[in-house]
Order: structure tokens, then sequence, then C-alpha cells
């Protein structure tokens, strides 16, 4: 026996042994945060992986087919004028307003397009961190500083993350250029105008099946719930209508799809999911057995569903598991969270960037969790640094990171989201008292 080349699995067979032996099953935390676990994979399956992770896979398998690693170059590239990439880098994530996971296939595209680490890494903080409707509620809920902190402190963090990550990693991005400088402008078949409508649609359907419930009934925001899937329905119609002319798609296919969909709207009014479903599954049965670029679009946006859904739902796992739901514990007591962001201390602010960068906050969630823990005596400072952190990361979005960049940048990048919440919670909480 080489015990050389055998301790390694060894070792790891010791510790899950260790592991299950010593398992406290019985225990009621133990068996609390496994159901939260379950609990949290549950609401995450019902709740973001269709509506939300669906679509982005459909508009990075399009970004990854239709749109040329010379047109990314230009715009988000590692030699892009830097005004131009860092305002369409952050501009995007915030016409987006999604989560720190939804935003994540969107990343993964226009990255392995060419573009630089610099804007890659803003537009992926500035998607879930520039959320327009979650600011405008966070100075509703939480007060008109803490708003306008939030809203000052994720566009600037968005810039200097990315320009911080485009310094550090300067040699790497320099060669990357050199590589790509020669790269030819590849052929088009549609206008630019054509291709933006393409994609408008599909950025439609993502935001406005994911539009949050306002906390008023009444106004722009409640009118927009409202009409929501009505919205949506129409960019699935601008969707097909672009296949049609465009993607040179059967127009008898997409208006049966279009007429099942319609026909389960109809029917389910109150559950907006079947038909939605229908459409995804009616989409993905006309262009996967295709052999032209729509066959390689949905291809591409497989691919990316193998690679990242797996890791998310582990995250979402584990992270449910330490930390709970809303309301609800894990293997952490909240107790212990309250206790240890009161006051404007470093350690405070720490930890509640750290924290807020493992916990999983859907879209607008974190609000809510804020204005429990400033109840229960969290410190101004410390809520902001959470607000900046929290929803820009999680645990199953650092999974993925690592998978598309590697374990060392995604390690730089969440340690320059952590300390610089930290930072700008210290000086927040200074000025505001």
């Amino acid at each position: 026996m080489f015990w050389k080349e055998q301790w390694k699995p060894l070792a790891v067979m010791l510790v899950v042994f260790v592991a299950c032996f010593w398992l406290p099953v019985g225990v009621a935390r133990f068996d609390d945060s496994v159901l939260e676990a379950l609990h949290l994979v549950k609401w995450y399956a019902q709740e973001h992986v269709l509506l939300c992770l669906v679509p982005a896979f459909f508009i990075a398998g399009a970004i990854s087919v239709f749109v040329s690693q010379a047109s990314v170059l230009k715009y988000l590239g590692p030699q892009a004028n830097k005004a131009v990439a860092y305002a369409v880098a952050s501009c995007s994530g915030t016409i987006l307003a999604v989560c720190s996971c939804t935003i994540l296939p969107l990343f993964a595209g226009i990255y392995r397009r060419g573009a630089g680490l610099g804007p890659a890494s803003a537009f992926l903080y500035s998607g879930p961190a520039i959320n327009i409707l979650a600011i405008f509620l966070t100075a509703r809920i939480l007060g008109a500083e803490i708003g306008i902190a939030r809203a000052v402190g994720a566009v600037l963090f968005s810039v200097v993350i990315g320009l911080a990550m485009h310094w550090i990693y300067r040699k790497e991005e320099t060669e990357k250029a050199e590589g790509m400088a020669a790269m030819p402008i590849p052929e088009t078949r549609r206008t630019l105008g054509q291709d933006v409508v393409y994609f408008a649609s599909m950025v439609g359907i993502l935001v406005f099946a994911n539009w949050g419930r306002p906390a008023e009934s009444e106004g722009l925001w409640a009118m927009i719930y409202t009409w929501r899937w009505w919205t949506a329905g129409a960019f699935g119609l601008l969707l097909g209508m672009a296949l049609v002319r465009w993607f040179d798609l059967p127009l008898s296919r997409v208006v049966g799809v279009g007429g099942v969909v319609a026909m389960l709207a109809g029917a389910l009014p109150h559950l907006p999911l079947v038909p939605f479903v229908a459409g995804v599954v009616g989409l993905s049965a006309i262009i996967s057995v295709r052999e032209d670029e729509t066959g390689e679009w949905f291809r591409a946006s497989w691919d990316f569903a193998k690679q990242i859904l797996p890791l998310l739902l582990f995250g979402v796992l584990v992270s449910g598991m330490l930390l709970g739901r809303p309301g609800n514990e894990g293997l952490i007591p909240s107790a212990w969270v309250s206790s240890s962001v009161g006051g404007n201390s470093f350690m405070a602010n720490f930890t509640a960037s750290f924290l807020g960068a493992f916990m999983y906050f859907a879209t607008l969630t974190e609000i809510p969790i804020v204005q429990g823990l400033l109840g229960s005596g969290m410190g101004k400072g410390p809520a902001l640094a959470l607000l900046l952190a929290g929803p820009a990361l999680s645990l199953p979005n650092m999974l993925v990171i690592r998978s598309v960049m590697g374990t060392q940048k995604t390690v730089v990048y969440v340690s320059l989201v952590i300390v610089m919440a930290t930072l700008t919670g210290i000086l927040f909480g200074g000025i505001a008292g």
C-alpha cells in the first residue's frame, strides 16, 4: 500500500465517518436547521428557479451565441474606454435589478465573451445592489438618510470594485487584451436594432415576471405590480415575433406555442407559473432540435444551467442550514447576530458585512430583515454595511463565481465587497450617529 498516494482519500473517508458517527440528530437546533435548509431550498425552487434563473439562462445563452466578442470588447473589454465600460456595466445592472443569483448567468455570459474583469465585476455587483425599487423602499421604510447612502454607496461600489479588480489583475488583463486585439469583426445577419429588440424582449420578461410586491397598494409601483404578467406577456409576444421574423423559426410552431400559453393564462389566471412554464417548454422544444444558431442558443443556455443550477441549490441548502430563513433560525442563533451588530464599532460593521455576504437575500427581503434588526438594537452603520454587502453576495453566489473566474479572483472580489461595506458602514455610522 502506497500511503503517500492514498492518505488523502483515507482522510476524507475518516472525516465523513466521524461526522456521521457524531451526527447530532435529535438535538433540537440541529434538527430545526435541517428543516430550515429544506424549507429554504423548496422556497428557492418555487420562487426563483423558474421565473428568475430560466429566463437568465436563455439571456446568457443568447449573449454567448448572438453577441460578438468584438462588440463586448468594444464596450466592456480590458482596453475599452473606462468611462463607457463602467457606465455600461453599472447601468445594465440597474436596469436588470435582479438578485445575487439571477445575475450570475448573465455575468458568466459577458465574461466568457471577453468582457474585462473590471467591467464584468462592476456588472456583477450592480445587478443585485443597484435596484431602483429596493433603494426607494429603503428610503421609505428605513429612512431617507439610509436610502440615499445605499444608493450612493452602491453606485460607487460597483465602479470602485471594478477598478480595483482591474488594477489587481492588470497584467493578466493586458495579456488578455493583446490576445484579442486582432480579433476580426464577424458578419451578422441582423441589425443592431433587431438584436436590441430581441434582447429587450427577454430582459422585459425577466424583469416584469419577477416584479416584487410594493409595500403600498397604490401608486406607480403598485400599478406595475398589478399589470406585471400582462407586461411580461407582451414582451413574450414581442420575442415570438422577433424569432419568426429575424431567426426563421416556423410561424406555425411559434403561433401554436403562443396559443397554448394564451389558453392556459385565460383558464388559470391565478396560476401564472403554468403558462410561463408552458412557454419555456414550448420554446425549448422548437429550438433544441434545430442545427442553426437558435439550436446553438439552446445548447449554450443548457450548458449554463448545468454548471450553475446545482451549485446554487447546494449553496442555498447550506445557507439555510447555517442561517435559516427570515424570521427563523438555523445553526447560528439570531440572538448572536443581533447582539453583535449594535453600535458602530469595527467588529459590528464587519460582522454585518460578513454575515450579510453569506446570507441569501431574495430581492427586497433585505429591507424587512434590516428593519427588524434595527428594532433589536442594530446600529445605522452596520445596517448600511449589511445593505451594501448582503444583496450583492451570498454563499450560492460565491460558489458559482468561483466556477467562472477561479478561487483567487472570487476571494479578492468578496473581500473587496466586505471591506468596503465595513468601512462605509463605519463612516456612515459616525456621520448619522
